[in-house]
Order: structure tokens, then C-alpha cells, then sequence
């Protein structure tokens, strides 16, 4: 064999060793992406639609790649159920309450089940445990909700556009303030108004200002009264002395309400003489007895006087009170 030869041998085998190891490095790096040289768990959950997925795709647990997807397969006519491949190191921290959903790598990137939440005291998942699975969440909820807030989008531009097609026919009290040259004159009147009667409350509140001042100036009623405590217990005092005349008024009033009241009644000579006719008729009668009796001792007396039994009494009394007065 020529020295040609040889060197061409070994240029050969050296491409079949390097294609070797390319091929040992893919088949090592592939397993170990499906983790084929690593002990795993299988566990299982259900959708009702997979939106793309597909047996190869990575499952995670926060945001850390635990294992592949195994196997998708129809369940039923709306069950779809997926098996998942679980790495043994991972496989402590899932829970068994835990919920699977499917999510996105990337905005358009591959579909992937992403595992969530779980409980401590719920012992970690098993060989052959099914999942929960969340409904919704993902690229198609978000489209979902896209679709939706462009649908609400529209609708308000639709409203929108009917209400300036109102306002331009003049329609609403908007409408008509746009359109309406004596509404829109009114309006101004309106504000024109309210201007006055903000500059009018301003002056207002200036003059209130004014008169706290003048009203906290020193040597005024109202600041003595709010500061000196001398003229305070004075005004105190005489309320104290008019609230005890009101209270004795009360009770002299009280009193004149009882004694008209007796006056009213007829066991009280008062109230006899006052409600009972027989009586005043008796006390007329009386007073007239009375009258003829002094008109009588009127008369007797002056009989009196001209009896020669008694003239000599009656003229010494008169002589005395002559000199009496003489005297005076």
C-alpha cells in the first residue's frame, strides 16, 4: 500500500470517528432531552382541547424545564389526555393538588404545559397521578381577550359616532346648545349670572372677614365676652338672676291661675259674692237695711239734739269746739 493510500485511510477514518461522535453526542443530548438515560415518573391530565400541542414539548415548573411531553391521545370525543414525563429530581416539589395548563415559550414559540401551585402538606405526585387541568390562560386566552376589547373597541366608536351625528342634528341639550343660537344667549345669560353671584358670594365672605376682625378687636361686647372671663361670669350671673325672676313669675302666675280659679267656686265668700245671685241679692238687700237704718240715726240723733234732756250736752260740746278753734 502506497503512502497515498494510507494518508486516504486515515483521512477517512478519522471522518467516520468525528461522524461517530456526532452521532453519540446527538443520540446523548436528544435522550437527555427526553430524558431517556434518566429516572423519571409519568402522570397524566386532560383537556379538553391541546391548541396545538404536541408529544416532545417541555413541561415546566416554575420557569425550570422538568420533563417532555410522552404521549397525546383522545380520551373521548372532548377529552384529550396528555402524559407527561417527570424528571425523579423534580418530582418532590409537585404536588399532588397541583394544576397543569397550557402555556407558550414565546409569544409564537412552541406550545408547553406549565405546572402550577400545590400545597406543602399534599405529599409530592406518583407514577400514574392525574393532574388537574386549568382552563384557559395562554396565547388563545389572550387572543380571546384581544378579540373581545376589539369588539368592545368598536362598539364604543360606533356609539361614539352616533352620538357626534346627534350633536351635529342638534339633538340632546348638547346638541341643541350647538345648534340653538337662543339656547346657546340663555346659557351665556346663565354663567353671566353665575359670575355675579360668585363675585357677589366674594364680597360676602370679604365682609364676614371684616367683621370677625372688627369682632376680635380688643374693648368690643362680643370679645369680652369671648375673652374676658370677669365679664363672662357677670353675663352668667345675671342669666342665673333672670332665670330665678322667670321662675318666681311663673309661680306668682301660677298662683293668680289658682286664685281665679277659686274665685270661680262657691265654697269661698269671694267666690259667693262673685257667681252666686242670691247672695249679692242678700248683700244688696243688706246694704239697703244699712242706708235706712243711718238715715233713721240720722234723724234720732237730731231729735236728740232738741230734747231738753240732752240740749244742755249738746251745746257745751259745741262751745268747747268753738274755743278749740278759736284757740287754733
Amino acid at each position: 500500500m502506497s503512502a497515498t493510500e494510507n494518508k486516504r485511510s486515515v483521512i477517512v477514518g478519522l471522518f467516520v470517528l468525528v461522524g461517530i461522535i456526532i452521532l453519540v453526542a446527538g443520540i446523548l443530548v436528544l435522550g437527555g432531552q427526553q430524558n431517556r438515560f434518566s429516572k423519571t415518573v409519568t402522570v397524566t391530565t386532560v383537556f379538553p382541547d391541546v391548541s396545538g400541542l404536541k408529544a416532545g414539548n417541555n413541561v415546566w415548573f416554575s420557569g425550570v424545564k422538568i420533563g417532555t411531553i410522552k404521549d397525546i391521545r383522545f380520551r373521548s370525543l372532548k377529552e384529550i389526555e396528555i402524559a407527561m414525563v417527570i424528571e425523579e429530581s423534580s418530582r418532590q416539589y409537585i404536588r399532588k393538588d397541583a394544576v397543569a395548563k397550557i402555556g407558550s415559550e414565546s409569544f409564537i414559540g412552541n406550545k408547553l404545559i406549565v405546572i402550577e401551585g400545590g400545597s406543602g402538606d399534599v405529599p409530592p405526585v406518583e407514577d400514574g397521578d392525574v393532574l388537574r387541568a386549568a382552563t384557559g390562560g395562554g396565547l388563545d386566552a389572550m387572543m380571546a381577550t384581544l378579540q373581545t376589547n376589539n369588539e368592545n373597541l368598536v362598539e364604543v366608536t360606533k356609539n361614539f359616532g352616533e352620538l357626534s351625528a346627534r350633536l351635529v342634528r342638534g339633538e340632546g341639550t348638547v346638541g341643541a346648545l350647538l345648534s340653538d343660537s337662543t339656547l346657546a344667549l340663555h346659557m351665556k345669560q346663565l354663567v353671566s349670572n353665575l359670575n355675579r353671584t360668585t363675585a357677589n358670594t366674594a364680597k360676602a365672605a370679604e365682609a364676614l372677614t371684616q367683621l370677625t376682625a372688627k369682632l376680635n378687636q380688643e374693648g368690643t361686647l362680643i370679645n369680652d365676652l369671648l375673652t374676658d372671663t370677669i365679664t363672662y361670669a357677670h353675663l352668667q350671673s345675671a342669666v342665673a338672676q333672670l332665670q330665678g325672676v322667670t321662675q318666681t313669675a311663673s309661680a306668682l302666675m301660677t298662683n293668680l291661675n289658682e286664685t281665679a280659679g277659686k274665685l270661680d267656686e262657691k265654697d269661698n265668700a269671694v267666690g259667693v259674692l262673685l257667681n252666686d245671685p242670691a247672695a249679692a241679692d242678700d248683700i244688696r238687700q243688706t246694704l239697703e237695711n244699712l242706708k235706712e237704718s243711718t238715715k233713721k240715726l240720722d234723724e234720732n240723733m237730731e231729735a236728740l239734739q232738741h230734747n231738753f234732756l240732752f240740749r244742755g250736752f249738746f251745746r257745751k260740746r259745741d262751745r268747747e269746739a268753738a274755743k278749740a278753734a278759736a284757740e287754733q
